[in-house]
């Protein structure tokens, strides 16, 4: 168990690392963090492919991270 949650906190670090150039690229690697998160946590893949292209593409777009 411990294993997985270490797991699921690296695939969310690095989907917020990743930005991506292009709004297409942002909500890609987004998706994938939030895919894989989802696998490891035994959720739901489509809600973490939503989520975390969603999430991946208003947090570059806002300037919150300074991607671009």
């Amino acid at each position: 168990m411990r294993a997985t949650r270490i797991w699921a906190a690296l695939a969310v670090c690095a989907g917020m690392a990743a930005c991506g150039d292009t709004v297409e690229q942002q909500a890609l690697y987004g998706a994938g963090a939030g895919l894989g998160t989802a696998l490891v946590l035994d959720g739901n893949p489509l809600t973490g492919l939503a989520l975390g292209a969603a999430g991946n593409t208003l947090y570059c777009q806002l300037g919150a991270g300074n991607c671009n």
